[in-house]
């Protein structure tokens, strides 16, 4: 939704969706936000409450099942395992989407991988067309006066243009763009705790190749799974920047890591989102 600064100052239910890579700050201020009468919209919760909740359960029970004393007690109904997702606790949809490689270090084969890549990029699809429904049910059911959607960091990737429609119709596209030294920051961190990521299928295949041909590796099977994710997230990163970047020239707006990290209160964000407007 492009505005002026005039209209989103005066605009008595603002809605804005933040855009931008895991770690750049989205569920921080959304969390500000939420004690300002804004509704917390998480893409990432919505995908693993909703979407994938039966593939979540079903995988941990698999897991479980592989333990005689836990499935002993499942099969007879002794106990039950529920999906806590919480849009601060996303471990669940983690652990789902899981990592490609050797089945011993806890690795997935590549065709359980890529079911499991597909999956979530349907219920992404799934949870951002659902935005129109929680912005009205935010005000009639919840009472909150204005909405934030804590969008994941792969919602560049879906390549799906009516996502980017219906979000630029009913909410402000906010891109958080990451300094320099976030950049460098965001890359340690995944260097230091390699997390499951998700990847267009046409970017996996090419880098799969190229990792199997670097390490001279036969087979997916040997893959060490942290290794890859090491090796590939800073390339998913930068593939991602331009991504954004075209994202935010036809539908939004861009401001900084750093200037984002100086909110400290739903005023803040406002004003920062104003000089945002009146610099494009």
């Amino acid at each position: 939704m492009k505005l002026s600064a005039e209209e989103f100052a005066s605009w008595d239910h603002k809605c804005v969706t933040l855009l931008g890579m895991s770690g750049v700050g989205k569920t921080r201020i959304s969390s500000i936000l939420e004690k300002h009468s804004w509704f917390h919209y998480s893409g990432d919760y919505r995908i693993g409450a909703e979407y994938l909740d039966e593939a979540i359960l079903d995988n941990i029970k698999t897991q479980a099942m592989q333990v005689p004393f836990l499935r002993d007690l499942l099969l007879s109904d002794s106990i039950d395992i529920c999906n806590k997702i919480t849009a601060r606790h996303l471990k669940p949809v983690a652990s789902f989407l899981g990592k490609l490689g050797d089945p011993s270090r806890g690795g997935l084969e590549l065709k359980e991988f890529k079911k499991r890549q597909n999956l979530h990029r349907d219920a992404e699809i799934a949870a951002m067309n659902d935005v129109p429904d929680f912005i009205n049910k935010s005000q009639s059911t919840y009472g909150c006066k204005h909405f934030i959607n804590d969008v994941g960091g792969s919602v560049c990737e879906l390549d799906d243009p009516h996502v980017l429609k219906i979000l630029s119709e009913h909410t402000l596209i906010l891109y958080i763009q990451a300094t320099h030294e976030n950049e460098e920051e965001l890359i340690r961190r995944a260097e230091k705790n390699p997390k499951p990521l998700y990847y267009r299928e046409e970017f996996l295949d090419e880098h799969l190749a190229l990792y199997m041909k670097e390490k001279n590796l036969p087979f997916v099977a040997l893959i060490n799974p942290d290794d890859f994710v090491r090796w590939i997230f800073p390339k998913l990163f930068y593939s991602r920047i331009p991504r954004y970047e075209a994202i935010a020239k036809e539908y939004g707006y861009t401001i900084s890591t750093d200037e984002l990290r100086q909110v400290k209160n739903e005023k803040d964000f406002i004003n920062l989102i104003i000089e945002a407007i009146k610099r494009k």
